[in-house]
């Protein structure tokens, strides 16, 4: 699985986590098999929820593991463990495009415009917009529960579970606290950089990937000083992938993220990108893009605010910042003594989070 450049061949590992995802929502299903047809529309939403993505949680979550315990003595029960961290992830991304009203999601219809979909081709009673919300939220509890339950169950004893379970705990608290302060720093219209870069650490960067490497770590055995080292690499690391995800939210290639051209934009997203362009344009383009934000946007218009972006230097500041985060994290990475094979695909890991363009 690893090669000689410290870049990681994940086909197998992504194979193996698909399965045993399929395996556990399988039984999930034969659970729900007394609901009827409606459980089984949930449960086939799920699988949608899960199916694609470039599983970096679980992959952090497994290397974690391993640079602490390098010879895996069940594979399978850690393949559980890492699927825990992509089922919050899809329903975190189940809530996340509801209350920012996405239509899409890796170029399918959000969870909440397929079931919306749904009740609008049966022709059912009520408003089917309603009805989409309330069912994405409800698919959005149900992964969060099933989360914990792969987790605690995953196969490794309670010895190894319960100190995980205390991270991941935390990370569950961290990620929906990050995603009400975005919600309100949307909803009051501005942000300055610090703000964003709080709601970019607890929204995303936390949860992306440092948290999924002390899951990983916990479950190893590591102890405190272990999961401080991890923190090196990790928090820098997912705040570089975070803002690369901002990047792509403004200038992405739709063909590409599966997103409308400047969905970030549309969806008034106050990130670190927007708060420095704001501090940085002169006054008439930063009015345009501030009062833009949050509103429906022609192609041209969107090239436009692009146009904006780009001339106040803030699109080249945060490539400038997600190199300097990067060789933070690869510092920390190579301090903290971990497992020489473990450390050579975790450096792998970090260019192909801060380099993708989906």
């Amino acid at each position: 699985m690893v090669i000689g450049d410290g870049s990681w061949d994940d086909a197998e590992f992504r194979s193996g986590l698909d399965a045993s995802l399929s395996a556990f929502l399988d039984a999930q299903a034969e659970r729900l098999v007394p609901l009827g047809a409606d459980a089984e529309r949930l449960v086939a939403e799920a699988r949608t929820a899960v199916a694609g993505g470039k599983k970096f949680r679980a992959a952090f979550c497994h290397w974690g593991f391993r640079a602490v315990e390098p010879v895996v003595s069940d594979g399978a029960a850690l393949l559980r463990a890492c699927g825990s961290l992509e089922l919050l992830h899809a329903s975190a991304l189940a809530h996340d495009d509801l209350m920012d009203a996405s239509d899409t999601r890796r170029g399918r219809p959000a969870t909440h415009r397929a079931f919306e979909g749904q009740h609008r081709g049966a022709g059912w009673r009520g408003d089917p917009e309603q009805y989409g919300a309330a069912a994405a939220i409800l698919l959005g509890d149900l992964l969060l529960g099933w989360a914990d339950e792969l987790l605690r169950r995953c196969g490794f004893g309670w010895e190894r579970v319960g100190p995980a379970l205390e991270v991941f705990d935390l990370c569950r608290t961290e990620v929906i606290a990050g995603q009400f302060l975005d919600v309100s720093v949307q909803a009051r219209g501005r942000a300055d950089v610090q703000a964003a870069m709080t709601v970019l650490r607890y929204k995303s960067a936390k949860y992306s990937i440092e948290r999924p490497l002390h899951v990983g770590a916990a479950l190893a055995g590591a102890g405190p000083e272990t999961l401080t080292a991890l923190s090196a690499f990790g928090l820098p690391l997912g705040e570089a992938f975070q803002l690369r995800d901002d990047l792509l939210g403004v200038f992405g290639d739709p063909a590409t993220t599966g997103k409308p051209a400047g969905d970030d934009l549309v969806e008034g997203k106050r990130t670190v990108l927007v708060a420095l362009a704001l501090d940085a344009a002169p006054p008439a383009d930063a009015a345009l893009l501030d009062r833009s934000l949050g509103t429906p946007l022609t192609a041209s218009e969107v090239q436009r605010l692009r146009e904006v972006i780009d001339a106040s230097g803030a699109h080249a500041q945060v490539e400038d910042v997600i190199s300097e985060l990067a060789a933070i994290a690869v510092t920390g990475l190579d301090a903290a003594a971990l497992d020489p094979g473990a450390t050579e695909v975790l450096r792998g890991l970090a260019d192909a989070v801060t380099q993708r363009v989906v």
